[in-house]
């Protein structure tokens, strides 16, 4: 007969009850840690100069001061462009951009996912192959092509190269391949074209899918300063991201140069927090572990 060890039953069901309480403790500790770089971020933005410059640098500020911001609008208050000037055409482009990606985007995954026609599969194999090619190789060609249909010193320069993104495509027709095809079918039984089928079935469903296309990209084209350098020669046309990097060095700016660093990075942590949740279910339906 077979016979139960009660000993080892009982701590079992002990490590059972603990296991909980231990890895709460775990996460927790691993997110404080983590947290530590935004929660410094914070602090240095606020420091005062004397602050700024103590060793070993110190996790809280005993005089905060906004003095930092205040002194990151004058470093342009005699130059031809304002700090206002570069925060703008950040705002304006990452809205256009995420805009336009969200609309290319689904209007592409739409047909791949609900319409079989001649060459789906291959466009949809190339598309994931374009996700093993690294962006620097693609360094050239891209500038041959933007210079060649005058994109530079545009802000389309900064829109439309980035438009055709493999993973927010992938993301959104793997997502869209989940619902059944029968919601469509019985549209189209109660008379909706298919730009309704679209708007009223497709984009609404793809809404999770979507805000993850929205925090995948948002950091990129928020802090992108490498597209002002490379084809923006018209200082007005420039990002923050761009005036941020003309800010490196020099004692005098180390205030405004943190207080830069949280404006840069704040907008990409309240983006996050308010969307995660929708990665999660995104990356859930769309087979990715």
């Amino acid at each position: 007969m077979f016979q139960v060890d009660v000993d080892y039953l009982k701590k079992a069901k002990k490590r059972r009850e603990y296991a909980p309480t231990v890895i709460t403790i775990v996460l927790a500790f691993a997110g404080i840690v983590s947290a530590l770089p935004i929660v410094y971020l914070f602090v240095t933005a606020l420091k005062p100069a004397e602050e700024l410059f103590l060793y070993p640098p110190r996790f809280y500020v005993s005089n905060p001061t906004l003095k930092n911001f205040s002194d990151l609008v004058s470093i342009t208050s005699n130059t031809m462009v304002p700090f206002t000037r570069y925060l703008f055409n950040t705002v304006l482009i990452t809205v256009l951009f995420l805009f336009a990606l969200i609309v290319v985007g689904t209007m592409a995954c739409y047909p791949l996912s609900k319409h079989k026609f001649p060459g789906s599969n291959g466009l949809f194999k190339l598309v994931t192959n374009a996700l093993l090619i690294i962006s620097g190789a693609a360094t050239i060609p891209s500038y041959i092509i933007i210079t060649g249909l005058h994109l530079d010193n545009t802000y389309l320069v900064y829109i439309i190269p980035g438009l055709a993104n493999c993973t927010c495509m992938f993301l959104l027709k793997q997502f869209l391949d989940q619902v059944p095809n029968t919601i469509f079918e019985a549209g189209k039984i109660d008379g909706a074209s298919e730009w309704q089928l679209y708007t009223k079935i497709a984009l609404p469903l793809l809404r999770n899918a979507q805000a993850t296309c929205v925090i995948l990209t948002f950091p990129g084209i928020w802090g992108d300063a490498s597209t002002s350098t490379t084809y923006i020669y018209d200082e007005q046309l420039r990002t923050f991201a761009f005036f941020m990097s003309t800010l490196q060095g020099g004692l005098a700016r180390t205030g405004a140069n943190a207080a830069a660093s949280l404006i840069m990075t704040l907008p990409s942590i309240i983006v996050f927090v308010v969307s995660q949740s929708s990665v999660m279910d995104t990356m859930a339906h769309s087979g990715i572990k």
